[in-house]
């Protein structure tokens, strides 16, 4: 085929153009420039939506496992602190037991007719104890321990040769904790140097 030869298609092109003025016949390059360009545009605006939308969905699935532990603890925590008020309420149960045992005179205690309501309550506290034991329920160590505000209050000051200042000298009423929450502070008596 020679250069001057038309081919079908390009006489069907040749026809569609006709009446159409000549400057506008040679701006089809620029055209597809401006069509490719525009498409890289496209594409690049597409490009940032979708990391945009993947930066979304990180955070979304971020926020998910935070609420999804927050939840889980929040179980936990109503799982091993459930008990704190019922526990709180029983524990005047359990000082009245070991005022009970300590208020019998050593007299008393040799008396066979007092012994067994003796072991009784002796029992009875142990098994208290015990209970407490189970669901994460401690006694605070309190007596020759240094003040600790997160865990004694201190009712009384003691003068004291013998003890640091700040050492707890006696304790008026035990401390609870229940398993790493204070339930009850320890009512103490603390050391002060002499006037």
């Amino acid at each position: 085929m020679e250069d001057n030869e038309q081919t079908p298609r390009d006489e069907a092109v040749e026809k569609e153009l006709e009446g159409v003025p000549e400057q506008f016949r040679d701006d089809s390059e620029d055209e597809d420039e401006a069509v490719e360009d525009s498409l890289e545009d496209a594409l690049a605006a597409l490009r940032g939506d979708l990391e945009s939308a993947k930066q979304d969905v990180l955070y979304a699935k971020a926020e998910t496992q935070n609420v999804r532990r927050r939840m889980e603890k929040d179980v936990q925590d109503a799982r091993n602190y459930a008990a704190t008020g019922f526990a709180r309420d029983i524990l005047s149960v359990s000082d009245n037991l070991a005022r009970a045992v300590q208020s019998v005179p050593e007299a008393l205690r040799e008396d066979e007719k007092l012994k067994g309501f003796i072991a009784g309550i002796e029992a009875t506290q142990r098994e208290l104890d015990k209970v407490f034991g189970q669901h994460g329920i401690t006694r605070i160590a309190s007596t020759g321990m240094p003040l600790d505000p997160n865990q004694h209050q201190a009712m009384i000051e003691i003068p004291s040769d013998d003890h640091e200042p700040g050492t707890i000298v006696q304790e008026m009423q035990a401390g609870y904790m229940i398993k790493d929450r204070l339930l009850r502070p320890a009512m103490v008596g603390v050391a002060k140097k002499p006037d």
